[in-house]
């Protein structure tokens, strides 16, 4: 997933080109040979870089465009420049990020060996200037997925095959395509043995260290030490289920390169290790072991911090459950929370982790052939939703048994099986130390994030624990360089930081005194879209300023119903009927994908709108509320999503939410409903947003019935949704809205002035 998203990144358009765009000479046949292909782009290359074309080129496309074309000497010189350019700006990843390049036109540019000797040569002096960081860092632009970028512009050349013309913006998106593929062919064979004599020069590196936890299971794992440091350091220890031995080394050793020693441990019965993988089940203990073991060594001074992110969030909050003496810190990164937030989401199973187990407990590393089959697992619970069959056969319509399911199938309700995982109840009371939680807007497990940090901060309410959000997804909350487009939304510029980076800040300031960053100047630390700024709150309702209950009136406003602060006087219910019979439609998609849309995506689902806002106000926190609903059967599942409708029609997904009404008063235990009686249900554990809402934007709420393929299909028996089919659809849901329903969102009308 990892290569997947940094090819992606890499591929990205690195700068604009220009509004008009005339044609140039062009001929490639359908048939032509690599040379041929080549050769053709060399000399498109060399025509847009003769005036009066050259004269609009950015130094970015110019330094493509001369790597293509064969003139490495003046590549180097413009790539130079255009780094420099970077590090003036402050922005030292985007310099990083050009050395493969620089790299490979100093190698081309050395007539006077083979390619191969000029490379090392142009390699070490290059890496002989950085420090440790700065090397590992640089590092990380070396790796890429070479064969999806050779696919690209393979489809690219396709597409202009035959052609005498082709426009000055295609062409610019050619050759940036081609000078990638040229670079990395060259790249992905020479640079991974200098990469590693590299970090073997800095570092000592332990990749086969045994790890003894209970029951006669040993761990694996990397540990990885600055050769310059010789007295004990803090550990700082990532616990990982997702074993990719380069990528996990590469993990350690930028620990230590910060003044740690870096310690990645695998999860049982991964790589090196013994005994069975089991996810979730034992990492607390098997952490807490870890811990222990390190806090022993002598390269250790008794400080072991944790930190990582989804997997690593979870094992980290895990091995806090236990409270281990020399676990001083905790950074936690898009947190999981098994049961709560996945593979089930308040109580509602989901299909989105579906192929997950079979990536991480079918081999000792990962089972990348298997979790890649996308257009399998895509067509595989469509094929289950038409076919009507219980949700505990969805492994039969794929054809494979998957365990993993079966096992967290038996548990619908958040019981004993999923509270031993992580803390728990009175368990937060024990954890005493600093913890920092990183999540995004847009994380799929933002709810696990927001959950760890409630349930904390409500048992110990002096805890330092702080809150670090913004507009990123799951992946984007983890990375050290941020997308600035999102979904179709364009991020504002303030929001990039690099998470591991402020991550090791926070933990020179806990562990040796060093300044607290600026980004985490409070509890809560959120990045304002819309604002372009951070701001920074004591606590969640601090943030929110104030919490304002809208009611979902009967009153028409055109095609969609008002959405009212005034108690509303017609009390007429709003009626929905939903056929589960029908497997040929699936209702309202709550998922925020895209955030900002043309128009408004209903879908079915009820609308209701606001009035418009006079002036700018912003909404930061978590939506609530008391949905009064009547059906006519046992159970149903609701989804309520929360829009700004913006003047020009458009919408942007805020927040969201998606829960079984059996289980909205307690997790742990279902309470179904009465047929046709009224019930009040009490909606928690929604998303946290952080939007400034332009004037005369308006709040768009949609509610529904939840009724997809990517999640089970509640028939509303009774009976245990995953043993349910399309044979308990024989009635159609009534359900029955009531205008007491009521939303708590949190608004500010005044924005305060920002911190930073």
């Amino acid at each position: 997933m990892w290569l997947s998203a940094l090819v992606a990144f890499l591929l990205l358009p690195l700068a604009g080109v220009a509004a008009e765009s005339p044609t140039l000479h062009w001929s490639l046949p359908a048939d032509a040979s690599p040379a041929t292909r080549d050769a053709a782009l060399a000399a498109l290359a060399v025509e847009l870089l003769e005036p009066p074309a050259a004269s609009s080129l950015t130094d970015i496309q110019r330094s493509q465009l001369l790597l293509v074309a064969r003139r490495p000497t003046e590549a180097s010189v413009t790539i130079a420049r255009l780094q420099q350019s970077f590090r003036d700006a402050g922005d030292a990843a985007r310099a990083q990020r050009w050395v493969p390049y620089l790299l490979y036109a100093q190698a081309r540019a050395d007539t006077d060996d083979t390619l191969d000797a000029a490379y090392d040569r142009a390699f070490r002096a290059h890496f002989a200037r950085l420090d440790d960081l700065a090397a590992l860092q640089t590092h990380y632009w070396f790796v890429t997925n070479l064969s999806a970028a050779e696919i690209e512009l393979r489809d690219a050349l396709a597409a202009q095959a035959g052609k005498s013309i082709i426009t000055r913006d295609a062409a610019l998106e050619l050759l940036r395509q081609a000078a990638f593929v040229q670079t990395y062919a060259s790249t992905t064979t020479l640079a991974p043995a200098l990469i590693e004599e590299d970090e073997h020069r800095r570092f000592e590196i332990d990749d086969d260290v045994r790890i003894p936890v209970k029951d006669g299971v040993v761990l694996s794992a990397h540990v990885v030490r600055q050769r310059s440091v010789r007295t004990p350091q803090p550990a700082a220890m990532m616990f990982t289920i997702y074993t990719n031995p380069q990528k996990n080394r590469s993990q350690a050793a930028l620990a230590a390169a910060r003044g740690y020693v870096g310690v990645v441990v695998d999860a049982r019965g991964k790589r090196n290790g013994t005994g069975q993988v089991a996810p979730y089940e034992t990492e607390g203990e098997d952490a807490n072991a870890a811990i222990d073991w390190i806090s022993r060594r002598p390269w250790n001074n008794g400080q072991v911090v944790m930190y990582g992110g989804s997997y690593s969030g979870f094992a980290a909050w895990a091995a806090a459950k236990h409270a281990h003496p020399a676990l001083k810190a905790i950074a936690p990164y898009v947190a999981a929370i098994p049961g709560l937030g996945l593979p089930m989401e308040n109580n509602v199973s989901l299909s989105a982790n579906y192929a997950w187990p079979f990536y991480v407990a079918n081999t000792r590393l990962l089972d990348n052939d298997t979790y890649n089959q996308r257009s399998r697992w895509d067509a595989l619970t469509e094929n289950w939703y038409r076919s009507g069959r219980p949700y505990r056969q969805i492994d039969a319509v794929d054809g494979t048994p998957n365990p993993w399911l079966q096992r967290w199938l038996a548990h619908p309700d958040y019981d004993a099986y999923w509270q031993a995982m992580v803390p728990y109840g009175d368990d937060y009371a024990r954890i005493t130390i600093p913890v920092l939680s990183v999540t995004g807007y847009y994380d799929d497990g933002q709810i696990s994030a927001l959950e760890y940090f409630k349930q904390h901060t409500r048992r110990v309410p002096g805890a330092d624990h702080r809150l670090l959000i913004g507009p990123y997804d799951h992946f984007g909350s983890q990375a050290s360089v941020k997308a600035m487009e999102l979904r179709g939304y364009t991020v504002d510029p303030v929001a990039q930081f690099d998470t591991q980076g402020i991550t090791f800040e926070w933990f020179d300031h806990v562990l040796r005194g060093a300044p607290l960053p600026a980004l985490l100047s409070d509890r809560i630390n959120y990045q304002l879209m819309g604002a372009n700024r951070w701001e920074h709150a004591p606590s969640l309702d601090a943030a929110a300023g104030a919490y304002r209950v809208f009611h979902l009136t009967s009153t028409r406003d055109g095609d969609r119903y008002r959405l009212s602060e005034q108690a509303p006087h017609q009390r007429d219910a709003i009626s929905q009927t939903v056929d589960f019979a029908d497997r040929s439609t699936q209702r309202h998609s709550y998922y925020p994908y895209p955030i900002v849309r043309d128009g408004v995506p209903t879908d079915g689902g009820l609308a209701f709108v606001s009035d418009a806002f006079p002036a700018p106000v912003d909404v930061v926190g978590s939506f609530s509320g008391d949905l009064k609903i009547r059906i006519n059967k046992r159970d149903v599942d609701l989804t309520v999503t929360l829009y700004e409708l913006m003047q020009d029609g458009r919408v942007m997904q805020l927040s969201y939410f998606v829960g079984r009404a059996s289980y909205a008063r307690d997790m742990t235990r279902r309470q179904l409903l009465t047929p046709g009686r009224w019930t009040t249900l009490p909606l928690q554990r929604t998303r946290m947003t952080g939007r400034q809402l332009a004037a005369g934007s308006r709040l768009l709420v949609i509610v529904d019935v939840l009724k997809d393929a990517q999640h089970q299909v509640n028939h509303g028996t009774g009976r245990d949704v995953s043993d349910e089919s399309v044979a308990d659809a024989v009635e159609p849901l009534k359900i029955d809205w009531h205008p007491d329903s009521v939303l708590r969102i949190p608004l500010r009308e005044k924005t305060p002035q920002a911190a930073n």
